[in-house]
């Protein structure tokens, strides 16, 4: 997989490689808009579905390699190359997982969601696959699962919930004139004062488990000569939001006191939480797994239904130069997966 270059919206070398190698075990699988799916070989429409859904693609290579981001070594203790960590690790060890399920009769169905797109929200991915009018709401032969893991980098430990992510881009408007004369009403300014107001912004509703909103101004851009009053400025917010506000209301109190027009570039990417009470919680418990709070989106805003986060390797290799992740997280990672699976059901599988 890391020899393959695998870009959002460029899977399909990497899902053909996958789905060889899902064929050469022995699993019947349907490759669906570039996503691979399978279920379980007594598969039950009666019965209650837990999914395994980890993503194929990749970012795009970042500077600061000191290696070919394409080549994954010869160590056989680590494996480098873009994409090994995130999301690599998960999508081999989930295919572990439900490979050792695969022929067995279970108390449930087990599915497994090999996505698209994740790294960019495309359209063909996760969000089509769990969308209302999307395929898993279809009513045919793929249902929608009651639960999912979703495979991502957390050195296996449980994530129960992970922020949102809104992306807003400023605009302050102005009139331009000469700067030796003192003309026009300068758009820079007018940015700058909301961007000391948006930092000095405190969303008042904590969560219990993700703690306030972070908000910060990440880029700027205005002028274009050293003597031109600007009349346009340009910023952009990142925001992280938690279950306690909506991506809509958090626009809404921003906007009430900036001058500066703000626009969300999506309102989808909402925050996401494990359901209290949750058997995918108590089944975390019982294993003695850590639970936190990822402050990392995934395809998890994504999914309606019940749902965390677990998956080998480690977050803060993602999106990094000279990426890795080690075998024996790897190992790890499928060793955790069947546990979680048999403590889930209760150990009652056959």
């Amino acid at each position: 997989m890391v020899r393959i270059s695998s870009l959002s919206g460029q899977e399909a070398e990497v899902a053909a490689c996958v789905g060889a190698a899902l064929e050469s075990f022995g699993i019947r699988f349907e490759p669906v808009r570039g996503n691979i799916l399978a279920l379980n070989r007594h598969f039950d429409p009666a019965l209650p579905t837990l999914a395994l859904d980890a993503h194929l693609d990749t970012v795009p290579v970042c500077n600061g390699y000191t290696r070919d981001p394409f080549d994954p070594g010869c160590d056989p203790e680590i494996i480098y190359g873009l994409g090994s960590n995130d999301d690599g690790g998960s999508v081999v060890s989930m295919i572990a997982a439900f490979r050792h399920f695969y022929e067995r009769k279970l108390p449930f169905n087990l599915m497994l969601i090999l996505s698209r797109e994740e790294e960019v929200s495309g359209p063909d991915g996760t969000r089509w696959l769990f969308a209302p009018d999307g395929l898993f709401a279809s009513g045919g032969a793929w249902p929608m699962p009651e639960r999912v893991i979703v495979g991502e980098p957390t050195g296996m430990r449980a994530a129960t919930s992970e922020r949102g992510l809104l992306v807003l881009d400023g605009e302050a408007q102005g009139v331009s004139g000469h700067a030796a004369r003192g003309e026009g009403v300068n758009a820079l300014y007018i940015a700058l004062d909301d961007i000391a107001a948006l930092r000095a912004h405190v969303f008042t509703r904590h969560s219990p488990l993700m703690g306030y909103v972070r908000l910060s101004v990440t880029q700027i851009e205005a002028g274009h000569a050293h003597n031109v009053i600007p009349d346009r400025c340009r910023f952009v917010v990142d925001i992280r939001p938690t279950e306690q506000y909506t991506n809509e209301e958090i626009l809404s109190e921003l906007q009430a006191f900036c001058r500066s027009r703000l626009t969300a570039r999506n309102l989808a990417n909402r925050s996401s939480a494990t359901a209290a009470g949750s058997p995918l919680l108590r089944a975390a418990q019982r294993l003695g797994l850590e639970t936190f709070s990822s402050p990392t989106t995934s395809d998890w805003m994504r999914i309606p239904c019940d749902a965390l986060k677990m998956g080998p390797g480690e977050s803060s290799r993602s999106h990094k130069a000279d990426e890795y992740i080690l075998t024996r997280e790897i190992r790890a990672g499928i060793d955790g997966y069947i546990a979680f699976i048999e403590t889930l059901y209760g150990n009652t599988l056959e």
